[in-house]
């Protein structure tokens, strides 16, 4: 599905990406792990088009050098920031009108499917995103992305500042999305969720994969994640 390969990224002069290679095959859960700098978030800006890269990145045999965001997007890749850019002055419901593809048809989402898995965002459909908490707008960023019907989304850091309880509910969405077919690159810190829902591992140092195997193989190796994860 989406294969990378000897990918090189850079901010101005900066270097940041050094070589990066690695595939996701369909209705896949791969999850990229690292710390702070070491070029996770700078990947999937790479796969969207969003730094400056060099090298090889083909979705379902297409190349996307060259192609500008919203382009990959139509493509079938979504894309969940960390940054959470939701609309503010829209309404929740506007904004996930604003990521339906199409008219809908022949999507595997709705709106019902939505409000379903995030029955907050039911309560709050006609209330401005800007006014909402910050888990309330990943979940609505997350939603958005769905109602475009991509068959992978890259999502970076969905539990960032979330609380336990429902750090452990992204999990569960994230699996019922894998359940739908739709490949997922999970960009996270939390080794818990990422070892618990991902079919696969890369690990990241540098701007370089460090890593790639199962949980159950980066779990039996120390030396990887004290090397290159833990603080």
């Amino acid at each position: 599905m989406l294969k990378i390969d000897n990918l090189h990224a850079y901010y101005g002069k900066s270097h940041v990406l050094h070589g990066v290679s690695f595939d996701i095959q369909p209705g896949e859960i791969v999850a990229l792990l690292g710390r702070n700098g070491s070029g996770r978030s700078t990947t999937a800006k790479a796969v969207m088009g969003l730094v400056d890269w060099e090298g090889s990145v083909q979705w379902k045999g297409q190349a996307l050098k060259g192609k500008k965001a919203y382009e990959i997007a139509h493509l079938g890749i979504g894309y969940v920031p960390e940054s959470r850019d939701v609309f503010p002055n829209l309404t929740v419901h506007q904004n996930l009108l604003l990521g339906q593809k199409g008219k809908g048809k022949g999507s595997r989402w709705s709106f019902d499917d939505m409000y379903d898995m995030f029955p907050r965002l039911k309560e709050r459909r006609n209330i401005e995103a800007g006014v909402m908490s910050g888990g309330e707008q990943q979940m609505l960023t997350l939603c958005r992305t769905l109602m475009g019907d991509p068959d992978l989304i890259i999502i970076d850091e969905p539990t960032e500042g979330l609380a336990p309880k429902i750090v452990e509910l992204v999990g569960q969405y994230l699996q019922t999305i894998q359940s739908r077919g739709i490949s997922v690159l999970l960009i996270e810190q939390k080794l818990t969720i990422a070892m618990t829902i991902s079919d696969r591992t890369l690990v990241m140092g540098h701007g370089s994969i460090v890593f790639q195997g199962t949980p159950e193989t980066l779990r039996a190796d120390s030396y990887v994640r004290k090397e290159w994860l833990e603080v």
